[in-house]
Parts: C-alpha cells; sequence; structure tokens
C-alpha cells in the first residue's frame, strides 16, 4: 500500500492553489462584484447560483449545497478521491507528493495557515514604514524617484526600504529565540553557523515584497544601494516561497485587470513596475529563474497569450529559447505564444521610459514573433535548410518538439510547415519523431478512509457523522487521459469516468451548525453574547458545543479559529469544527452580525419552547418542585410579552 500524504503537504498545497485559477480552468466564471460566478456544475440551472470567493478561496452553490475548498472542487468536479485529487492539483503547483509509513500512527495535522505569513506581513509594514520616515531614507526615495516612479506605483507594489544596520528589523519585531527561528524560517535573519550570531538578511536595499496569488507576501527582492554584493537579494526558499513556482507582479497585475487577455513576462522587479508606471500593467518577472513549464501552466489558466519580452542580446535569446521550450507542452488549441526582442542595451524600463507607452505597444504590435515563426527562424539558423544535410538536422531538431505540443490543430499544423521547409513527408517526420512509451505503472491502492478521517469530509450532508470507509473504485479508459475540457458538457459527465450518480440534496443545516460556523470565522462576536445558558439542549449536542466555544472565546478573546479548533482536536466535536471552518459558504458581511442574533434568538426561542412543554407536561402528571414552579411562572411571563432581539439572545 502507497504511502499516506502528510497533511502538512496538503495544507500547503491548498496555501498555493488559488481556488479561482482551479475552478477557473475546468468551467467558465464571470466575474460578479468580489466573488465569480457561473451555472452549477453539479446541478442542471438555468440562472447562475454557483460562488466562487477569492478571499475565502471557497466555492459554493445556492442552488444544491455543493462547496468547498479548491481540493474539494476538484473531487467533485473531476470525480476523483481524495489522494487523486491531490496528486492533481499537486501536478498543477508542480509539487512533488511526499509520503510517509502507511502505519496508523501519523504526524499530527498541522496548522492550514503557516506562521510565517504574519511574520512576512510585518517585515513588509515595516520596510514599508521605513521608506517614509526612516532617517537613512534619503537615498532610497531618490533612487525610485530617478526610476521615474510615482508614489502610487510604490504603494500599489508595496514598495520599501532596508535601513543600514545589522538588525533593524530584528530589533522591531522583537520576540524570543523561538520567534527570532521563525524569521530565519521566513528568510528575514541570518544565523552565523560559526557563532550563533543572527542579523537582518536585508539591508540598505530598496526592497520588493513578491506576493502570491492570494495576495499574501511570501518572500522579498532588495536592490542594493551602496557597494554590496549581489545587486539583486532575493529571499531563500522558503516553507511558503518555492521561486521556481512563483511570478513577481502576478497578483497585482490581476488586481489591476481581472479580465487580462495576455500577460508580458519580462526579466526583472524594475521592468514589471516601469511597464505599471506607463499602464502596462500586465507584466510579470521570473524570480531569478528560468520560465519553466510551471510557471506557462499558471499563466495559461488565467490568460489565452503570453508575450515573452527579452533583451536582443545572446542571454536573451537563450532565456527566450528556454521559454520556447515550457511553453511547447502547455498549447493547447486557442492559446498562444509570441515573443519580443528589444534593441541591445535596452530592457523593458529603459525603452518604455525612452520612447513612451503608445511607441512601446506599436513595437509590440509590429516587432513581436509568434511562436511559430520563433521557432522554425532560430532552427533554421542552426540548421541551414538550404542543403539537403542541412534539412535532415533540421528536421531531427524540430520534429521532437513538435510532438510535445498538446494542441492538435497547431501541432498539425507545425507539421506541415516542417514538411515544406524539409521536403519530408507527414509519415517521415512521425517516425522520427516516435519514441518508446514507458507502460504505464499499475493504479497504487490508497487507505483513503484515514484521509476522509484526518480530513474534512467533503460532500457530505451539513450534519456531522463519523465518516465511513471509502474504497476506491475502479475507473475505465485509459489511465492519464484527460478530455474532460472538450466533453465535460454532455450530460454533466466526462469521458472515461464511472457515471456519477444522482447528487445528494443538501440538507437544511441546523442552527446551532450555522452560528458555530460563524463564530469559527468571526470569534469576536461572542463578546457580545451576554448568557448562552439559557439555550444548552441537554440533547443537542451541536448546542452544548455553541455553548462550549462561546464560554471559551469568552475566556481568551484573543483566541484564533485555528486555536479553537485544536482544542478539541482527535475528536468527533473536533472533525465537526474543522470541516465548518473549512467548508464556509459566502456570507455578506453587511448583515453578518444580525445574522448571528438572529440565530442565537431563535435558538435561545426554540430551548424556551422545549423547556416550557416539558414543565407543562410534568405539572399535568404530577406535583412540580419550588424551584420548577419558578421556572415554569418566569418563562409564562417572557412568553407574554414580545421579545426584542438582543445581543444577549434573550
Amino acid at each position: 500500500m502507497a504511502g499516506l500524504i502528510p497533511q502538512s503537504f496538503i495544507d500547503d498545497l491548498l496555501n498555493r492553489s488559488d481556488i479561482v485559477e482551479v475552478v477557473g480552468s475546468r468551467i467558465q466564471l464571470k466575474k460578479t462584484g468580489k466573488n465569480y460566478s457561473a451555472l452549477c456544475p453539479f446541478h442542471k440551472e438555468k440562472t447562475p447560483s454557483f460562488s466562487v470567493s477569492p478571499d475565502k478561496q471557497f466555492y459554493y452553490c445556492f442552488g444544491c449545497g455543493a462547496g468547498g475548498n479548491a481540493l474539494g472542487f476538484v473531487m467533485d468536479h473531476d470525480q476523483l478521491d481524495f489522494p487523486q485529487a491531490v496528486e492533481e492539483l499537486a501536478k498543477r503547483a508542480g509539487m512533488e507528493v511526499p509520503r510517509e509509513d502507511s502505519g496508523r500512527k501519523h504526524k499530527p495535522r498541522q496548522p492550514v495557515d503557516s506562521p510565517l505569513y504574519p511574520l512576512l506581513a510585518a517585515a513588509a509594514d515595516y520596510y514599508r514604514q521605513a521608506l517614509k520616515s526612516h532617517p537613512t531614507r534619503k537615498a532610497a526615495v531618490e533612487y525610485l524617484k530617478g526610476r521615474g516612479l510615482s508614489g502610487v506605483i510604490a504603494r500599489d507594489f508595496g514598495l520599501g526600504f532596508a535601513p543600514p544596520g545589522w538588525d533593524n528589523l530584528m530589533k522591531h519585531l522583537g520576540g524570543d529565540a523561538l520567534q527570532q527561528k521563525a524569521l530565519i524560517d521566513a528568510g528575514l535573519l541570518i544565523e552565523n553557523a560559526e557563532n550563533g550570531k543572527r542579523y537582518d538578511r536585508f539591508r540598505d536595499r530598496v526592497m520588493f515584497p513578491i506576493r502570491d496569488s492570494r495576495g499574501r507576501v511570501i518572500a522579498f527582492g532588495g536592490r542594493v544601494l551602496g557597494d554590496d554584493k549581489p545587486k539583486y537579494l532575493n529571499s531563500p526558499e522558503t516553507p511558503v516561497f518555492h521561486k521556481g513556482q512563483e511570478l513577481y507582479g502576478l497578483y497585482e497585475a490581476r488586481q489591476a485587470n481581472r479580465d487580462l487577455d495576455e500577460i508580458m513576462v519580462v526579466e526583472g522587479y524594475m521592468d514589471v513596475i516601469a511597464l505599471a508606471q506607463q499602464g502596462l500593467r500586465n507584466a510579470v518577472a521570473t524570480l531569478g529563474t528560468a520560465t519553466s513549464e510551471e510557471h506557462l501552466k499558471r499563466l495559461f489558466r488565467i490568460v489565452p497569450s503570453v508575450l515573452f519580452c527579452f533583451d536582443g542580446d545572446a542571454a536573451g535569446r537563450k532565456a527566450a529559447w528556454r521559454a520556447l521550450e515550457a511553453t511547447l507542452p502547455n498549447l493547447q488549441d486557442g492559446r498562444r505564444a509570441r515573443f519580443l526582442f528589444l534593441p541591445d542595451g535596452e530592457d523593458p524600463d529603459t525603452l518604455v521610459r525612452a520612447e513612451g507607452t503608445d511607441a512601446f505597444r506599436a513595437r509590440i504590435q509590429q516587432h513581436s514573433q509568434p511562436l511559430a515563426d520563433y521557432f522554425f527562424q532560430q532552427l533554421s539558423e542552426e540548421a541551414d535548410p538550404r542543403s539537403l544535410e542541412g534539412k535532415a538536422h533540421l528536421a531531427t531538431l524540430a520534429a521532437p518538439l513538435i510532438e510535445k505540443i498538446p494542441g492538435n490543430n497547431l501541432r498539425a499544423l507545425m507539421r506541415q510547415r516542417l514538411a515544406e521547409i524539409t521536403g519530408l513527408n507527414g509519415e517521415a517526420l512521425q517516425h522520427m519523431a516516435a519514441a518508446p512509451v514507458a507502460a504505464p505503472s499499475s493504479t497504487p491502492t490508497y487507505d483513503d478512509y484515514i484521509y476522509y478521517d484526518a480530513s474534512p469530509a467533503y460532500g457530505e450532508p451539513d450534519h456531522f457523522e463519523p465518516p465511513e470507509p471509502v474504497q476506491p473504485q475502479p475507473r475505465s479508459g485509459k489511465p492519464g487521459k484527460k478530455e474532460w475540457k472538450k466533453d465535460w458538457k454532455k450530460n454533466g459527465q466526462g469521458p472515461d469516468l464511472m457515471p456519477r450518480g444522482p447528487r445528494t440534496p443538501a440538507t437544511v443545516e441546523p442552527p446551532a451548525l450555522t452560528t458555530l460556523r460563524t463564530l469559527l470565522h468571526h470569534p469576536e462576536l461572542a463578546q457580545k453574547v451576554e448568557d448562552v445558558s439559557h439555550f444548552a439542549a441537554e440533547d443537542d449536542t451541536y448546542a452544548q458545543l455553541l455553548v462550549a466555544l462561546l464560554g471559551t472565546l469568552q475566556k481568551n478573546p484573543r483566541l484564533r479559529s485555528l486555536q479553537l479548533i485544536a482544542r478539541w482536536h482527535g475528536t468527533d466535536q473536533g472533525r465537526l469544527l474543522r470541516a465548518l471552518a473549512e467548508k464556509e459558504w459566502l456570507i455578506s458581511a453587511d448583515n453578518l452580525e444580525q445574522q448571528f442574533f438572529d440565530t442565537i434568538n431563535s435558538l435561545a426561542a426554540r430551548q424556551r419552547e422545549r423547556r416550557l412543554e416539558n414543565l407543562l407536561r410534568k405539572a399535568r402528571q404530577g406535583e412540580l418542585s419550588a424551584e420548577e414552579k419558578d421556572q415554569l411562572r418566569n418563562l409564562l411571563s417572557r412568553n407574554a410579552i414580545p421579545a426584542t432581539p438582543t445581543s444577549t439572545g434573550a
């Protein structure tokens, strides 16, 4: 049996998966305010009731009740079991799925949100404030002004300043040895291995925060102001930052325009910012690495077209060819890539400032090359097709690369073009490109119920029950074949998949669960509830858990959701709380508090009615105690007076 997937990896994977990208690659989304909407893929409807929240990384259908995070959507939409969905998401994110010992004694679950995020956010705030007010900021301000940057663009990209000195950030963030260890893990501090001394990684540099798809700061780039080396210094690899997967400026580009149709890939931070300063807010940059397939997968999930903009020197053309090789496996029909080479000695930053936005746009339209033209031009320079030997060499170089293109139409046209250049027929070219294909490995088996026992049970009814063991079902068709994109619309099911049974209608969620869910996401509401004992029903476990949760929060107001869940970890209540926390519905912030107390009042009223009925029944059957008589009189008097909703729940 294959090893278990560590929970810490699953949490990290969800942090790196943007639900808008995941859902948008499978169904057509439309921007509606802060969220996205679509026709639900899980039930037939004429009016969109399916909503995706980029802020909360959550989807929910108000028609059938389907909801969850990116992993839950992949499971439901692609009809995959839990491990297969993890593998699919990991492949998209460019991550390799690790395995643990399959024994039941697995490691405890790690929190979903890394503690590094708030540290990195605090560092970004410190650097921004230092750029505004630090006594040594003059050089940084003059540098940015000299590059033609405005205060608005500096604000949009969160630019900052790391003052000179060895421990400015360390002193500012303070903390004990554990805090400093976290700062080292975040790449903000360096520890000398010989003497154990710790100091700031970034000193006397203009700071560029690097954000992920959700806008969280995950790393920094720093441009030196003095004579230190290197000129640009990036954060190291950390648990939340893998430079081979991230693109600088992608978050900012999407914030500026959610309807992007093309993204421009350039080489540096300042190229991205300078283009944005001139109104070209669709540029991104790799972080000191070559453009990879993972970069292209991510870009093509957002836009149908990618423009590569490189220097025209040897280094720029080498980088462009690597980008082309990374693009080919991602060229589905309908996608395109273009290449623009700038004059020697120029980069996008200097050129757009010199010639202006309109001239730069005209340069893109007039001088950019479609991928196919650039492909054959470059190969023809290496293998001159004017000779038979050159044609043979060209065919040898080009044929295997063309076969990497997944788009049938584009691949056929590229073969046709190669045949025209070389004079070889299609059969000869296919034979030249053919290579032995390894037999697919047998599908591993998984102990699925362990995953479902440790994780929220996606697709289950809203009431909580211990999950039953789930056995993997055999799948028909060829392993690895992905044709859902073109066939999903046929009767709601894709090829090579087991027919999907009718979806279980969503049950009405008990009011106590509704309140629990709200409270987990907004624990501050607990301080406005004065007395909860009157709706703690003895026979209602949900209400009992709600009372316990409210009591805990009132005693410890600073507790966060994850800390609350940890208090019931390993119990049915803990699994219920985690399931509720991760299966959030899209609440309107405008009336959130009113909804919460409406539910509190409703629970209180129901419990009063229940208690009143019990006392009246007992009174008919026999004598009540003095205490019970007082309770009955009190309940009868309260029922006689119309109750006014209050934050006390009374």
